[in-house]
């Protein structure tokens, strides 16, 4: 059982803050930990936030300017119709499981999700594969919505036009719904930021948190002594494999000598030349100081060092 809210003519910032309120279908892979786009601790940031952040970039862009082709394409593809929803469906038992769905079937207990691909990722839909993500996504909304289909179609930018099905699972519905509970409980209610995953999500969301420093301030380190030896081992074994792989590129250029290609049966290899301008922002400091003055951009951020004791 489902409530629903109609979106139809909503703005924008009002559908976002609405999305705050609960796990949506995009969030699903996130708290599962298999976006690679994202991680938990940044959604919990986006949905303990006041901050209604809209974003505008070009990958957004053309993802909502080609839902309706890719939704075309199925159609043609399949024989089957599909409309537009407009509303906001939120689940009765778990109110913090909430779906914004691209596409209703018509005719058939099933949903559509829209998708737009980068050829660089077309190798994660071959031979019948779906992104995991995206995978979680259509599990969540048929968890929300009780229905027991849910089509995936993609447009792959300039190779090809993919459609999957999926089927409910029980096993694999209950193990998310279980998942996205204990985040929502337990982190998002709690106010209890998740544990870090080594993304460089995480990295942007430390940053933001504790960009400031207090100069001079200092803390007693405690229970990290054992992680910090296992870090120093793991940048020993980080610069060994640097070093082999510079090794074996170096071998490999020495053969090319001034050739800019090599192939194998099983490998294409370049050594090209590329130019590369730069700013001399010494020599503009030096010789042009208003100009550098007008134009020079300060950062400021944290560097974080380890040495012995």
């Amino acid at each position: 059982m489902y409530e629903k809210t109609a979106t139809a003519g909503m703005g924008n910032a009002e559908w976002l803050a609405l999305r705050k309120t609960g796990i949506g279908g995009s969030d699903a892979g996130t708290v599962c930990g298999l976006n690679p786009y994202s991680s938990p601790m940044k959604l919990f940031c986006d949905k303990t936030s006041e901050d209604i952040q809209e974003l505008d970039n070009e990958a957004v862009r053309q993802g909502h300017d080609l839902e309706e082709y890719v939704a075309r394409r199925f159609m043609e593809a399949t024989g089957l119709k599909v409309r537009r929803s407009n509303y906001m469906y939120r689940s009765v038992e778990y109110p913090f499981m909430i779906a914004d769905v691209d596409r209703l079937v018509i005719g058939e207990d099933a949903g559509l999700e829209c998708k737009t691909a980068s050829a660089y990722n077309a190798d994660k839909w071959k031979d019948g594969d779906i992104p995991l993500h995206y995978v979680m996504q259509c599990c969540h909304y048929m968890a929300v919505t009780g229905k027991r289909t849910w089509y995936i179609a993609a447009v792959i930018l300039g190779q090809e036009f993919v459609y999957r099905k999926l089927v409910w699972n029980d096993e694999l519905i209950a193990r998310l719904i279980a998942v996205e509970k204990e985040f929502w409980e337990n982190h998002v209610v709690a106010k209890v930021m998740p544990a870090p995953d080594g993304s460089k999500a995480c990295d942007k969301v430390l940053n933001g948190y504790f960009g400031a420093v207090r100069k001079g301030s200092a803390i007693s380190l405690y229970g990290f002594d054992e992680k910090l030896s296992r870090r120093a081992e793991i940048m020993e074994e980080i610069n060994r494999l640097q070093n082999e792989q510079s090794c074996i590129e170096q071998e490999v250029k020495l053969y090319m000598q001034d050739n800019e290609f090599a192939a194998s049966d099983k490998y294409r290899v370049s050594w090209s030349s590329v130019e590369t301008t730069r700013l001399d922002t010494q020599r503009m400091k030096q010789e042009k100081p208003e100009l550098y003055r007008d134009y020079a951009k300060v950062s400021v951020s944290r560097r974080f060092q380890v040495k012995a004791a």
